[in-house]
């Protein structure tokens, strides 16, 4: 097995994207530390880990707060004598328009996501450098925190905050021989369960059935196993030069996201005066960049009506 005699912790690994991730690095061998903020979900995370031969223990507490990271790490350590691997994939919503997003919307879903990949990371990279072990970070960002997505000040920023750590932990942890990723996935969840567009896609999964190749190929969009591999790859000796990338992976779609480039470059002799860029901005620089996602019209045969209530 890949990861076998490896030590990974998987914060918000409880159920969805994140269980997927801790059962697939245990299936490779990895020993895990399933992290969540609810007792019982923790508890069944490490059962169904178990229940196949693999390790795994639990640390009940929320992500965010200094004292989680130092948890996590110390349980790591304690349980089985080293730490090779963080995977931050805990996470809330608080979706509301700008307009009414109340400060608690913001800073719950910044500390969690943003603050709580920060501290993990910290704790995480300080133990492998002080152990010289070449460990493996991986963060999980969004397409919102790629693209922006309506109703989602507060989950965009905090996603586009780290994947641009990201960027710089690779820099600072190069010589360590520590990488530092993230991974932008594109699964079925909780979320988009209620989403009519996804509907025929939902109700495949559920059923046990594939997903339509429409969803799986033509929107990369499939289930969490779909993305638990590439996980599991990062986490590996095998990915040892792979760091400071944004990938994503869906369905049957990996895809390499860019890191930020100027796409159009104009000069004007003595600058860009506010005349100037009246008369001459829209020449200078060509056709703007869009936002948002752009889905393609849903196949008729795929369409569901929306949910009565709503």
């Amino acid at each position: 097995m890949s990861l076998e005699g490896k030590v990974a912790i998987v914060t918000g690994s409880g159920r969805g994207l994140g269980l997927a991730y801790a059962q697939e690095l245990a299936r490779q061998g990895a020993a895990v530390v399933v992290n969540d903020v609810d007792e019982a979900t923790a508890a069944e995370a490490v059962a169904s880990i178990e229940s196949v031969g693999g390790r795994a223990v639990a640390v009940v507490a929320p992500v965010g707060p200094t004292e989680t990271a130092k948890q996590l790490v110390q349980t790591a350590v304690d349980t089985y004598g080293r730490l090779d691997i963080l995977v931050t994939n805990a996470g809330v919503l608080r979706d509301t328009v700008l307009w009414k997003m109340s400060d608690d919307d913001f800073d719950t879903v910044i500390n969690v996501h943003l603050r709580g990949t920060f501290t993990c990371v910290r704790e995480a990279a300080t133990y492998m450098r002080a152990n010289e072990i070449p460990g493996r970070i991986v963060c999980i960002g969004s397409p919102t925190g790629q693209r922006g997505n309506f109703g989602q000040t507060n989950y965009a920023a905090a996603k586009a905050g780290i994947v641009g750590m990201v960027r710089t932990w690779a820099l600072e942890l190069k010589k360590a021989g520590i990488t530092a990723n993230a991974v932008i996935p594109v699964a079925a969840t909780a979320m988009t369960a209620t989403v009519p567009y996804f509907a025929a896609a939902v109700e495949a999964d559920e059923k046990g059935e594939p997903m339509p190749a429409f969803f799986r190929h033509d929107l990369g969009f499939g289930t969490s196993d779909d993305v638990a591999g590439l996980i599991a790859y990062l986490a590996s000796d095998a990915a040892a030069s792979v760091t400071g990338q944004a990938i994503g992976i869906g369905g049957d779609r990996l895809q390499l996201w860019s890191h930020p480039e100027p796409v159009a470059t104009a000069y004007s002799d003595g600058g860009w005066s506010y005349d100037d860029l009246t008369t001459g901005f829209a020449d200078a620089l060509g056709d703007l960049q869009t936002v948002g996602e752009k889905f393609p019209p849903l196949p008729e045969e795929l369409q569901r009506p929306a949910p009565t209530g709503r």
